[in-house]
């Protein structure tokens, strides 16, 4: 994932939208070639040589410090998302090597957590928005047209992304769709700089390319940001209209996984809808033996297969399937 191309494409769209005006340069009104500074211009503000910066643009310099890296950063007024996201960028030696994809699953206290919290939608995701479990209120509101017991099975089980970009119903669930669709491109964005190694992250992310015009137009502008609370605004198929407040709760030590929990303002016409929403919601069954609980990863056999299904390599050799 972190390619010398990611890096250059990053730092290109951020010099495009400033303005030498912006900054506190002058601007003689000559013709400009390209949009926003130029690389000289951003290095004289980085108080950088511009032959350093056009090798760490062109990722050619693999090691630069944490120093000349923050230096940019504010040259380009990065928000403290993109700061971080340079920083993976830049440091290519974390992806040397590239493991195959892992099959997760959440852990059995997680998924109980989930499932007791009534009149609360809650879906856990991994690092790649696979859906690793929901409450049953969460699958009625995301996903209810799925089995709810899709989770359960690695081979089709649901990612959000992919509801969301190539699904029907995720374009009518959400009359905001073009913001619903930048939070959502952010977030997978700063996702892939964090795990640069991850094989279904990457697998994911072209197959997005591919298959979603709207989703190819947005990733080349590389928005950058950690969408972990909010609204979102729903138009459902059972219950019509509701506003909902979200909090993405990462946890710790789990490689990735997190907690998406939904909520409505009480006393108002989302709660009422909710609640709708909560007496036609399907049972969850409960989910096969033969996960290890306490990893989060399924270990291969000699017929293990990847995330989508096929037969993974790394099963023929006996070994855990890692990130």
């Amino acid at each position: 994932m972190n390619t010398p191309g990611e890096l250059g494409s990053f730092l290109r769209t951020r010099r495009a939208r400033l303005q030498p005006e912006d900054v506190g340069l002058v601007s003689y009104g000559a013709r400009r070639r390209v949009p926003g500074l130029r690389r000289e211009e951003l290095a004289q503000l980085a108080g950088v040589s511009v032959a350093y910066y056009t090798r760490l643009e062109q990722g050619q310099s693999g090691n630069a410090s944490d120093g000349v890296l923050d230096a940019i950063a504010r040259a380009l007024r990065l928000t403290p998302d993109e700061h971080d996201h340079l920083r993976n960028l830049a440091r290519p030696g974390r992806a040397a090597r590239r493991p195959v994809a892992r099959v997760e699953t959440a852990r059995p206290g997680l998924r109980q957590l989930v499932a007791a919290m009534e009149g609360v939608p809650a879906v856990i995701v991994d690092l790649r928005y696979d859906v690793l479990g929901w409450n049953a209120l969460g699958h009625a509101l995301l996903a209810g047209h799925l089995a709810a017991d899709a989770p359960a099975r690695p081979a089709d089980r649901p990612n959000t992304q992919r509801l969301f970009f190539l699904d029907p119903h995720g374009r009518e669930l959400y009359p905001q769709w073009d913001t619903e669709a930048r939070r959502a491109v952010s977030s997978l964005r700063l996702a892939a700089g964090e795990h640069p190694e991850d094989r279904g992250l990457a697998e994911l992310i072209g197959e997005l390319t591919m298959k979603s015009p709207e989703f190819a137009a947005l990733w080349a502008r590389h928005p950058v940001r950690a969408c972990t609370s909010g609204v979102k605004d729903f138009h459902h198929p059972l219950v019509g209209r509701m506003s909902l407040s979200f909090e993405m709760l990462r946890l710790p030590d789990s490689g990735g996984q997190g907690v998406v929990a939904f909520s409505a303002e009480p006393g108002s016409a989302s709660e009422a809808a909710l609640r709708l929403l909560s007496s036609a919601a399907v049972p969850i069954p409960a989910p096969a033996a033969g996960a290890h609980a306490g990893s989060g990863i399924e270990t291969s056999t000699e017929t293990g297969t990847g995330p989508h299904g096929g037969q993974d390599p790394a099963a023929e050799r006996g070994r855990p399937i890692t990130g």
